[in-house]
């Protein structure tokens, strides 16, 4: 049992494991969002080694965002929804960089990168949400 859910009462954990999984989930667009831009910046077949696992981890948080929609506000899951699909691009957009070269592939990769950008912004949102909805259902009590 993590100390998490021994402290706390159980919907309260119920919520903190919430929060921590769409935290987790913002960290990991996030990280993809850096390696995208990292290998952005690079030139030639340094750029393809660098993107080559990027397309499974892209579909990965893809999923976390997903599972986490049950017990969102309907703002938090209109965030998450579309944080998914912008996620799904973004692994589109890299494999099919991956599959092209020259100005494609520099195209493909930026557009992977916008959607990445993206998906950040609407986990973000989804957080803000999440927290939004937390205060003020513990503000009702």
């Amino acid at each position: 049992m993590s100390a998490t859910s021994q402290t706390l009462p159980r919907a309260a954990a119920s919520d903190a494991n919430v929060r921590d999984a769409l935290g987790q989930a913002r960290a990991a667009a996030q990280a993809l969002h850096g390696a995208l831009s990292d290998a952005a910046a690079q030139r030639g077949g340094a750029i393809k080694a660098d993107l080559e696992a990027l397309p499974m981890k892209a579909r990965a948080i893809a999923g976390s965002v997903k599972a986490s929609l049950a017990g969102q506000s309907a703002e938090a899951k209109t965030s998450l929804a579309e944080a998914a699909t912008y996620l799904e691009a973004t692994g589109a957009s890299i494999a099919e960089a991956l599959k092209s070269s020259g100005q494609e592939a520099e195209a493909s990769v930026q557009q992977a990168l916008g959607n990445a950008r993206a998906s950040v912004q609407k986990i973000s949102e989804a957080v803000a949400a999440s927290r939004s909805a937390t205060a003020t259902a513990t503000h009702r009590k």
